[in-house]
């Protein structure tokens, strides 16, 4: 998206505030916070979530308002299936339940007798 950004027919309203190309950042700052919070302890991963959220949902609402507006009908579809296969699947994923490794006794690390 930074090197050869695809049409932007249907966001309107995020290339009122700014390029396309400074919307691709969100995606990889986003990326970035969803990456690194996949190796923080279980249950602390909220964040990474939150972040994985952040740009779908953006995208999902300019292109719904790019139909209410009129200014590109067929965007209902790509709302519905960021809507969908986005936000939806990162929802599930949020609260299917982890379960971490225990930790092993120190006698049982060491090979000694517990």
């Amino acid at each position: 998206m930074l090197v050869d950004p695809p049409t932007a027919q249907g966001l309107g309203l995020l290339t009122q505030l700014c390029d396309i190309r400074h919307w691709a950042w969100l995606w990889i700052v986003c990326g970035i916070v969803t990456s690194g919070s996949a190796f923080l302890r279980v249950g602390r991963d909220f964040y990474g979530f939150l972040a994985a959220l952040v740009p779908p949902t953006v995208w999902a609402i300019a292109y719904t308002a790019a139909v209410v507006s009129g200014e590109y009908s067929r965007g209902i579809y790509v709302a519905l299936w960021y809507l969908t296969s986005h936000v939806g699947v990162i929802l599930w994923a949020s609260r299917v339940p982890e379960h971490s490794v225990p930790h092993m006794p120190r006698a049982a690390r060491e090979g000694r007798p517990g």
